[in-house]
């Protein structure tokens, strides 16, 4: 049986729209479903799914991987479905890659993601050393650092689109199904993550239980941020955003994961590299602005924002380079 665990926080509608069209596609009988709720407004609105869910509040705003960890003790599938509220599906792709994976040697798989056009999402990606990937974000110095890649000739970080079985190193949190017996071994989703990033690290670990997939002939639609953007009223889906309380959840959570997937020396280079960012962004958006005869004031205005975020991680960083659990929840 499936354990499908999805982590509620203020997006009830989304929960059950996703429940409703795995429901429409695939046998029930073989599915188990979990909503963990992490919102404390919207308990009520469950109890008309009290015959159709495991239903679990939890007492505050646990985030991600809390979440799923305590879906997972409540779950009696032998593998788990950790499934984003703001997926739907199309077909009976969720049973089929049940099947497929209890069947298979992989330790957890994933689908291909698709937006709302059915375009295809990145939905597998591959570790970077050091997570040098994690630099891309950063205005104009991460311009720089991609067109350096591309000119040495640097492996894509991911698999824009899979079309068959395809072998990665990392699986999107959006829908990650995951044998029992590989988290018994791996351990349990890393707690000191609220929200990003805990997907990645966790994929390290289960890597070494056996190796990891997306089914690229499998699909289901996944409304990227939905459920965040509408809760912190942000507009941007993606995660290049570094100025707003989402961006310094995103800088926290990567910095912590380099931390404790590559160690303490990897971490202070991507620490030291945003904080040139900074001064880098403020010195490109002058001589840009200049070029163009405007007021460089509108992105000055984001580079003390982003500075603002990169001086929060420094105040951090003791406490990451320590190695002690702490829950880094910034919003």
């Amino acid at each position: 049986m499936l354990s499908v665990i999805i982590v509620n926080y203020n997006s009830f509608s989304l929960v059950n729209d996703s429940l409703a069209s795995i429901r429409r596609f695939n046998p029930e009988k073989e599915f188990e479903f979990i909503v963990v709720n992490n919102s404390l407004d919207d308990s009520s609105q469950f109890k008309e799914l009290a015959d159709q869910v495991i239903f679990h509040q939890m007492p505050y705003n646990a985030g991600f991987s809390r979440a799923n960890n305590t879906g997972m003790k409540l779950a009696s599938g032998d593998a788990f479905l950790l499934l984003n509220p703001d997926t739907l599906a199309i077909d009976d792709s969720v049973s089929r890659c049940y099947n497929r994976l209890m069947a298979s040697r992989f330790a957890a798989a994933g689908v291909q993601l698709l937006n709302e056009q059915q375009e295809p999402q990145i939905s597998g990606n591959f570790f970077v050393k050091g997570g040098l990937n994690h630099l891309l974000p950063i205005p104009y110095w991460g311009g720089l650092v991609r067109w350096l890649g591309y000119r040495t000739g640097s492996k894509i970080p991911n698999v824009k689109e899979a079309v068959s079985e395809e072998p990665v190193d990392w699986i999107s949190g959006a829908f990650l199904m995951v044998k029992r017996k590989a988290v018994e071994q791996a351990g349990p989703m890393d707690e000191d993550f609220f929200l990003y990033a805990e997907e990645v690290e966790w994929c390290s670990r289960l890597g070494q239980a056996g190796p990891l997939c997306i089914f690229g002939d499998l699909h289901m639609i996944h409304l990227e941020g939905a459920s965040i953007n509408k809760d912190q009223q942000l507009k941007e889906k993606g995660y290049y955003n570094l100025y707003d309380k989402k961006g310094l959840q995103l800088m926290v959570s990567n910095h912590l994961r380099v931390r404790k997937q590559y160690g303490v020396a990897w971490f202070l280079f991507l620490l030291l590299n945003y904080t040139w960012g900074v001064f880098f962004f403020f010195l490109s958006a002058g001589i840009f602005s200049l070029f163009k005869l405007r007021s460089p004031l509108p992105e000055w205005r984001k580079v003390r924002a982003f500075g603002k975020n990169v001086a929060r991680l420094w105040s951090l960083a003791p406490r990451i380079i320590s190695g002690q659990p702490y829950f880094y929840k910034m919003f």
